[in-house]
């Protein structure tokens, strides 16, 4: 989790003013009144259909109550998706908080270069399995075109 990096993105629906975060996981970032823990960060390898998400926690902490008693409030705890923001949305009158990318490492090898049976290759013979086979495709009987 260490070497991944997430890429924020909050909006102050007063103002309009954005701002962009990148955090690693386990780090919190502010944006006015909120304070947003990233706990992890997810995307799919690069062979895979594109799917990134974030695990976030979101407290705010309004001014008015800061110059009192720190009293904070979590207004979302959860998965975010970067590809589907509506999914599971932050809901606050004031601001959004939304995903737009999760920077992580895959291993150099993917699903072209696996190798199939070998797993089988180190089975030993008695773990082999006893049942019939089936017949070999060039003594199966030719099928007979309708």
């Amino acid at each position: 989790m260490a070497e991944r990096v997430v890429t924020l993105a909050a909006l102050n629906k007063r103002t309009g003013v954005t701002q962009a975060f990148t955090a690693h996981p386990g780090d919190t970032v502010r944006f006015a009144t909120l304070s947003v823990r990233v706990r992890a960060c997810e995307t799919t390898p690069p062979w895979e259909a594109r799917q990134t998400a974030a695990y976030l926690q979101i407290d705010d902490t309004p001014i008015e109550v800061r110059r009192a008693a720190a009293r904070t409030r979590r207004v979302f705890s959860g998965w975010m998706f970067a590809e589907s923001p509506s999914l599971n949305p932050l809901e606050h009158p004031l601001y959004d908080v939304w995903v737009r990318s999760c920077t992580m490492r895959f291993p150099e090898t993917g699903p072209d270069t696996v190798v199939a049976g070998r797993a089988a290759q180190g089975a030993s013979k008695a773990s082999q399995s006893k049942a019939a086979k089936s017949p070999d495709a060039d003594k199966a009987p030719a099928s007979k075109p309708l």
